[in-house]
């Protein structure tokens, strides 16, 4: 799979992609990186410390988070992605379900989509990937106060499915399309933990897999720990999810589920 001008192998490996959050409420870093000297110093880091795609956030989504307009979200993570864009040789990602902020990422030069709602919180998403012809993760959501499980998995799949034919319609490839399970939206903690164990199930869907699990609550609430204390949690899930073929691991801390990611790799190979 092309993704700005790098090749990834995902069928054979896994991949980091590093998070930049610019936003001031993020749920474990908000305020953090919302400066671009700091944002482009802490993106060096990652690079260096592994991460194959930087993926940029300007609204927060943990519970609770406060919705923003697309013209306060461009203005957030447009001069984030230019800035990266022109200090590094690295593909940008902007994670947002809007096609508005989306289409003005594409023009201050991100080359990967990451939606967190599928293609299903804006009509327009899917138009907006299918003119930049570039990969979109497509993520598992879905409200369960209107809308409860009947079979936990089986209804991901099909919820899954459901976006794949949004992006079809669109005229979204298939083969730039990626899945992503959704570990903690519209989920409750035992169903994060069942749909982490059965994550290779994603595989039926013929994309590539995006795991994004870095210090969620699961993790917390396992080892009743804060956010900034979950980073071993968080290697774990990236073991497991790289035994599963998840080809793209998104995390906060680079240096440690790279590390592991590499040995879980290479123990894989032997």
């Amino acid at each position: 799979m092309l993704i700005g001008n790098k090749e990834f192998d995902v069928v054979n490996h896994s991949y980091i992609m590093g998070i930049l959050n610019v936003t001031p409420d993020s749920f474990s870093d908000g305020g953090k990186w919302n400066d671009i000297d700091r944002a482009l110093k802490h993106t060096e880091e990652m690079i260096t410390d592994g991460a194959a795609i930087i993926d940029i956030g300007g609204e927060s989504t943990r519970p609770g988070y406060i919705h923003i307009n697309d013209e306060e979200e461009i203005n957030r993570v447009v001069p984030y992605i230019e800035a990266v864009k022109k200090r590094f040789d690295i593909p940008v990602s902007i994670d947002t379900y809007k096609a508005g902020v989306a289409r003005a990422a594409v023009d201050a030069g991100a080359d990967f989509i990451n939606d967190i709602w599928g293609f299903k919180g804006d009509k327009d998403m899917a138009k907006v990937v299918a003119g930049a012809n570039i990969p979109c993760c497509i993520m598992h959501n879905r409200d369960i106060e209107k809308n409860p499980y009947n079979n936990l998995l089986e209804d991901i799949l099909s919820d899954l499915r459901e976006s794949v034919e949004i992006g079809l319609d669109a005229g979204v490839k298939k083969e730039m399309m990626i899945s992503d399970p959704g570990i903690g939206f519209g989920k409750t903690y035992e169903d994060n933990l069942i749909v982490m164990k059965n994550v290779e199930m994603l595989h039926k869907l013929g994309l590539p897999i995006l795991l994004g699990t870095s210090r969620k609550s699961m993790i917390g609430l396992t080892l009743d720990l804060p956010v900034d204390e979950r980073v071993e949690g968080t290697i774990a899930t990236t073991v497991i999810g790289v035994i599963k073929k998840c080809a793209f691991i998104r995390v906060h801390d680079v240096k440690e589920n790279y590390r592991s990611l590499k040995m879980t790799e290479k123990i894989l190979e032997a």
